[in-house]
């Protein structure tokens, strides 16, 4: 079992030339014990954005704080605090901070993916 806040979990930059202005906390995985999934928190600098991309596995998101857009299905929808968003298998997507202050969510995924690069 693990139980962490995740302020005492330094975050790293995703250091990628299609991503600006994004960190990322890896808060639970693998290492952990969690056999299936992990969590991470990404943290979006105003006018941030991830790389718009897709795979081959599901993940699950959720808004902590901050304003922003995600792309999902072709079209670019508003996000907000306590929103939900499943983005399905092979589905292209991309989180933009549109606010002025940090953009912040939880994004669960397959722990086969976590580690190798953290926008999977």
């Amino acid at each position: 079992m693990k139980k962490v806040n995740y302020r005492d979990i330094q975050p790293f930059p995703v250091d990628r030339p299609d991503a600006s202005g994004v960190a990322a906390r890896l808060l639970i995985s693998r290492a952990d014990g969690a056999p299936n999934f992990s969590m991470r928190m990404f943290e979006l600098e105003p006018g941030g954005y991830t790389p718009r991309h897709s795979h081959s596995y599901e993940h699950l998101v959720f808004v902590l704080e901050g304003e922003g857009e995600v792309l999902l299905g072709g079209a670019f929808r508003p996000l907000a605090p306590g929103d939900a968003v499943f983005v399905p298998p092979d589905g292209e997507h991309q989180f933009r901070n549109t606010g002025g202050g940090t953009l912040r969510f939880l994004c669960l995924v397959p722990n086969a993916s976590a580690v190798s690069d953290p926008l999977k």
